[in-house]
């Protein structure tokens, strides 16, 4: 997809919610930019595009800065900062990889954690962020999860002057297939909470057996930096479906979730990871081999994931409309749910 900046906010004028400044919402919303990567734009056309939704956070990775992580450009750094400011927008959090060596997610050729830690903490500083999320892994490293937890530990609280020094929060996130809320928790408090708290994800949980609302209690106090999408959840003969959707299509009260947030960290923006997904996850609830890797889960965890399946419809399938690539397809879904979440928050009161 090839676009000049002109053409992008030509398309996003379409989709955008033109408030006064009186009724912008007093919460920021925000949009990680990993979620529209398809689009394979220009850290410039990514800040246009969002200025025309109405969007007033961005959230950058070194591959959606244009950036070697390695050896960052700080000049280039410095101008996507300056024109995002003339746009209206800051940029308080980064997106970071694996920081755990001992996951399979982890990339060793770029370096050890502590060097990709510091190359991170960089790039943060240079943008003016003060947040960077960060991950463990995905469901491989679920069979040894408390071995993940002890080696990200270990890592961080080697660096923790230097994170302290650094005035940047790694926030680890509540990743698809890795933690449950509780183990997030456990590490923080192992960690240091002067130095690590969550980026919080909306969606995830459904993936890990866990009803997202539960995951806010336990990981919102602890949340520095936000990701949310909307989920569908219902029951299937396997055991149960679980599909991302646009903001306002799924079924587990992502308002009552968002409004949570905003009261418990009104500070935190709300930034979108809009992800939809073509066709739903299947978790096999039924099957005695999915709890393997979850052999400390409480049961009153499990009997409220399956009593919000058990309530739950299944999302319609997510055909992309014809004529549209890929990368259309994902910022229109976007605009659809940046519209949703402004009118969301201004009808609940969060309006300036």
């Amino acid at each position: 997809m090839s676009l000049t900046r002109r053409s992008f906010l030509a398309g996003a004028g379409a989709a955008a919610v033109t408030l006064p400044a009186a009724q912008r919402p007093a919460v920021k919303i925000g949009v990680e930019l990993g979620c529209i990567s398809a689009a394979k734009m220009t850290p410039y056309q990514y800040l246009d595009f969002l200025a025309g939704i109405g969007v007033q956070v961005a959230q950058f990775s070194a591959p959606t800065l244009g950036v070697n992580p390695a050896n960052p450009d700080e000049a280039a750094i410095n101008r996507i900062r300056d024109y995002a400011t003339k746009l209206g927008i800051s940029t308080p959090a980064i997106s970071g990889r694996s920081i755990c060596p001992t996951s399979s997610r982890f990339e060793p050729k770029l370096g050890t954690a502590e060097q990709q830690i510091t190359q991170g903490l960089k790039i943060a500083r240079i943008l003016g962020a003060t947040a960077m999320r960060v991950v463990v892994g995905g469901a491989e490293e679920r069979a040894q999860i408390e071995t993940h937890m002890a080696s990200t530990a270990r890592v961080l609280k080697g660096m923790r002057s230097q994170i302290r020094d650094s005035g940047v929060k790694i926030a680890m996130e509540n990743h698809g297939g890795d933690f449950q809320a509780r183990e997030l928790k456990a590490l923080v408090e192992d960690a240091g909470s002067d130095i690590l708290g969550v980026c919080l994800d909306s969606g995830n949980p459904l993936w890990m057996l866990e009803d997202p609302h539960l995951t806010l209690e336990l990981l919102g106090p602890l949340a520095v930096n936000s990701h949310l999408r909307d989920t569908a959840i219902w029951r299937v003969p396997e055991g149960v479906a679980v599909q991302w959707v646009n903001m306002g299509e799924g079924n587990v009260d992502i308002d009552g979730w968002i409004k949570k947030l905003v009261r418990m960290q009104p500070g935190v923006p709300v930034t979108i990871e809009n992800i939809v997904s073509a066709q739903p996850r299947v978790i096999r609830v039924f099957d005695a081999a999915t709890y393997r890797d979850y052999p400390k889960m409480p049961a009153s965890e499990l009997g409220r994931y399956l009593a919000l399946a058990e309530r739950g419809k299944p999302a319609p399938p997510a055909a992309p409309s014809p004529g549209k690539s890929r990368g259309q397809q994902v910022c229109d879904d976007l605009a659809v749910s940046v519209r949703y979440t402004k009118k969301l928050l201004a009808g609940g009161g969060f309006a300036a």
